[in-house]
């Protein structure tokens, strides 16, 4: 077998199809959650806490580069080292919204694999069986 045609068979299985579109969708959905943390959640999130806007939360490592920066983008602008802790919380916020959607959604197909192993039918006795079953009726019966 050539290996282009053996790539090709692998290529096109069932599985690694699955996988690609799997990984594409997951791509989207991220960009989905970060919007919704980044322009929904955090915004609200700022009101609770005092009008604080996480992107901007940050500290300065050195000050070689300045003191004061209003924000966090003219503090990288200017080169200055920062530990940005304000955009670390908003990922880890992504992080925990997409894990817990991953949850529901294995959870989900959990529940459609039982459904789907439910208790099959017994099988039908052999001819054996049958024939044990009516000797046994037949020597239960009175005489």
């Amino acid at each position: 077998m050539s290996f282009i045609k053996e790539f090709k068979e692998f290529a096109t299985k069932g599985n690694v199809m699955d996988l690609a579109v799997g990984v594409i969708i997951g791509g989207a959905f991220g960009k989905i959650v970060t919007s919704l943390v980044d322009n929904i959640l955090m915004p609200v999130i700022g009101i609770f806490t005092g009008g604080v806007n996480f992107t901007d939360k940050f500290i300065l490592l050195n000050e070689s580069k300045g003191t004061h920066f209003d924000s966090l983008a003219t503090a990288k602008t200017a080169g200055a080292p920062v530990f940005a802790y304000g955009a670390f919380i908003q990922s880890v916020i992504d992080f925990l919204i997409i894990a817990f959607c991953i949850f529901l959604l294995v959870k989900f197909m959990n529940s459609l694999t039982k459904k789907q192993e439910a208790a099959p039918a017994p099988a039908e006795p052999t001819a054996q069986e049958k024939l044990l079953m009516e000797i046994r009726d037949e020597l239960k019966k009175p005489r």
